[in-house]
């Protein structure tokens, strides 16, 4: 053979190695980069492992258990209910929030300063996941998994919801200012279709974790978006609908669970609207968001 085309041969290796090494490393560098600057954005993080009190929180880091949602008042820190327990390793990566049977009662975190809400403008994630096969394991009626609100659902409120059936569908919700949006608070299927995002045959099964991400940008201007996503993929926006949220942030809360019967784990907010690389960025960490923090 000749020498010289094997010496070609052996460089164009040596050249293809050094360039697969670069990218390799490129791709992790990226990788970590991006993980490192997701680290910084968050401001809430409760990974439900061991403890119910939140990892991280720029506000209040205690949950709390309260009769129903009209006497908050009177809530005190931790579970009062038997239904509602930690499941020991039965999270994506450790424990898990575990609502055994049709909850009635309140149980939430604090909002103020948690989920960074400004009555200016307002942007931010909240990522999350859900253990549950909707059309065999839900009570009739609909269910919000997650509520953020300082009053109720279609009052200055974001919410994930299932529909009450025959087919679980599963929705985004959000619904500014009552008095704005419906100010004689009348069953209008239009004005509610518009503020909602739906997704038809959700992909919740059993024993199978289906991660949520709403990332909402410029509330309480007239350039606001709502994005709905489900394990990495995007599934819809609401956007042109500018209602203002109005709050009293002192009074807000990240209501838990209302006739959820299922698992929740690894809840999240951020303080910017996660973009879809950034959404399947925490999508892929195999251990949950305490990846970025340990």
């Amino acid at each position: 053979m000749n020498p010289q085309y094997v010496n070609q041969k052996i460089m164009k290796i040596n050249i293809f190695l050094v360039l697969t090494g670069v990218c390799l490393f490129l791709g992790i560098s990226s990788s970590f980069s991006q993980d490192s600057s997701l680290k910084d954005h968050v401001l809430f993080y409760s990974s439900f492992d061991g403890k119910l009190s939140a990892d991280v929180a720029v506000g209040d880091a205690a949950l709390y258990t309260a009769k129903n949602y009209k006497e908050t008042a009177n809530a005190k820190p931790g579970l009062h209910n038997p239904d509602v327990v930690l499941s020991e390793n039965k999270g994506l990566a450790g424990d898990a929030l575990h609502f055994t049977k049709k909850n009635t009662t309140a149980i939430y975190y604090n909002g103020a300063k948690n989920v960074g809400y400004s009555a200016t403008s307002w942007s931010g994630s909240v990522s999350f996941w859900l253990q549950v096969d909707p059309e065999k394991e839900l009570a009739p009626g609909y269910c919000d998994p997650i509520n953020i609100t300082d009053h109720q659902y279609n009052d200055a409120a974001l919410w994930v919801d299932f529909t009450k059936g025959p087919q679980r569908d599963f929705r985004l919700g959000v619904m500014g200012d009552l008095e704005v949006w419906n100010p004689e608070n009348k069953n209008d299927p239009s004005k509610i279709e518009e503020r909602t995002v739906t997704v038809e045959k959700p992909p919740f099964r059993t024993g199978k974790w289906t991660h949520i991400v709403i990332a909402y940008s410029e509330i309480n201007t007239n350039k606001s978006s709502f994005k709905l996503y489900l394990n990495g993929q995007f599934k819809g926006v609401v956007k042109g609908v500018n209602d203002p949220f109005t709050w009293e942030e002192e009074n807000a809360k990240i209501m838990l669970g209302l006739g959820y019967i299922g698992m929740m784990d690894e809840l999240a907010f951020f303080d910017k609207p996660l973009d879809l690389n950034e959404v399947k960025a925490v999508y892929e960490l195999k251990n949950g968001l305490k990846t970025l923090f340990n």
